[in-house]
């Protein structure tokens, strides 16, 4: 049940197979010789503050279900690892209590509510927890149809329906982490209140007719560095700059929300030149593996959000669990930065777009022999 949560996409899948298969079709054209030695300098700035790593972990929501100490020990392993950490209003672990996990820059994620007062006292919160910039999600209007989700009777927290008894025995470790913790709370938005009683809130609180208007408003209020995040259109794109924000984040909510929209590894190079080379870009979006990361900074982005590897690191190991996906990926991009020829985050994004090249797919790039057996019709059988 939980396993699914986190794997699926909305509806066929087929945006978030796409997500994936499009780094495929990306080949690296490298420069040989060219004198580096690891490890190679990875630094380089987020929302205006210097970071050791040119990724992060995103956004997510309800990080307890996963492992007891959530938000807790991601923060920390993204202190520890000197990046940017990013909190979701739907986190189980309060805004003010992440400072006492993470003291380095970290973004706070805002849905679209309806009450201004909700949103005012939250970005008061956030403010006072020492968030330095804010990201709307803008592509959570509605609620993706994850059909994964559906089929398991998936609710936050589980209502104990025969099935899910029956998986909570097969998997003893994970049970035994969430009968022994207390309850989880949605604690940005109302920490008394538990988590299964405040789902019926969320919906009600989702405000499908928020416009540029609205997102105006939202940043006079903020004031500071601000993202606007599901941006994968180019007039969309230069209407957020117009509109005041300072970082377009692409992202298609990880292949969960719109069914069929597209990869957002392929929509970058275009944001990236209608905005120019001044506004700051985040990509998120497939990325499984170092090279992806190499790829998407060469073909714009300034910084990387990652999503499912860290959160199958905090399922495994809690802290330990998602500082060793981080490290993963950093010796992946290190590795792969030095193969390509590029010495610096800013030597591979001045010359990335000479050194990625796009090829025709093929049925070989992706094979997920395992596709079926996870309840999907996509892959390569």
């Amino acid at each position: 049940m939980v396993f699914d949560y986190l794997d699926a996409g909305a509806d066929d899948e087929i945006s978030l197979r796409r997500g994936k298969d499009a780094y495929s079709q990306l080949e690296m054209h490298y420069h040989c010789l060219a004198g580096l030695q690891p490890p190679l300098d990875l630094s380089t700035k987020i929302f205006g503050h210097d970071v050791k790593l040119p990724f992060f972990t995103c956004p997510t929501a309800g990080n307890r279900m996963f492992h007891t100490h959530g938000e807790a020990a991601v923060a920390r392993a993204a202190q520890r690892h000197g990046t940017l950490y990013g909190l979701s209003s739907l986190a189980t672990t309060g805004i003010t209590d992440i400072v006492n996990y993470h003291t380095g820059p970290k973004v706070f994620q805002l849905y679209v509510w309806k009450d201004r007062e909700l949103v005012k006292e939250v970005l008061d919160k956030a403010k006072e927890g020492g968030f330095n910039a804010l990201a709307l999600t803008a592509d959570f209007t509605w609620y993706g149809n994850r059909e994964r989700d559906i089929r398991n009777g998936f609710t936050i927290p589980p209502n104990y329906s025969v099935k899910q008894m029956i998986e909570a025995i097969r998997k003893p470790a994970w049970t035994y982490d969430f009968l022994s913790a207390d309850p989880y709370t949605y604690a940005c938005i109302k920490d008394d209140v538990p988590a299964d009683s405040l789902a019926s809130f969320v919906n009600s609180q989702i405000n499908p007719a928020f416009d540029w208007k609205d997102a105006e408003w939202l940043l006079g209020e903020w004031g500071g560095p601000a993202a606007l995040k599901g941006v994968v259109r180019v007039d969309d794109a230069k209407k957020a700059v117009e509109t005041g924000f300072s970082t377009m984040w692409v992202s298609n909510h990880g292949a969960r929300q719109l069914e069929t929209s597209p990869a957002t590894i392929d929509v970058l190079p275009s944001i990236r030149e209608a905005v120019g080379p001044d506004v700051e870009i985040i990509m998120d979006g497939g990325v499984q593996r170092g090279t992806d990361i190499c790829k998407a900074l060469a073909l714009g982005a300034d910084a990387v959000g990652i999503g499912k590897p860290f959160l199958w690191g905090l399922a495994a190991g809690g802290e330990e669990g998602v500082y060793k996906a981080i490290e993963i990926l950093r010796v992946e991009l290190d590795r792969a930065m030095g193969l390509l020829g590029t010495g610096t985050v800013d030597e591979l994004k001045k010359r990335g777009p000479g050194l990625i090249k796009r090829r025709p797919g093929s049925v070989r790039d992706y094979h997920d022999v395992y596709s079926h057996e996870r309840g999907y019709g996509g892959g390569i059988v």
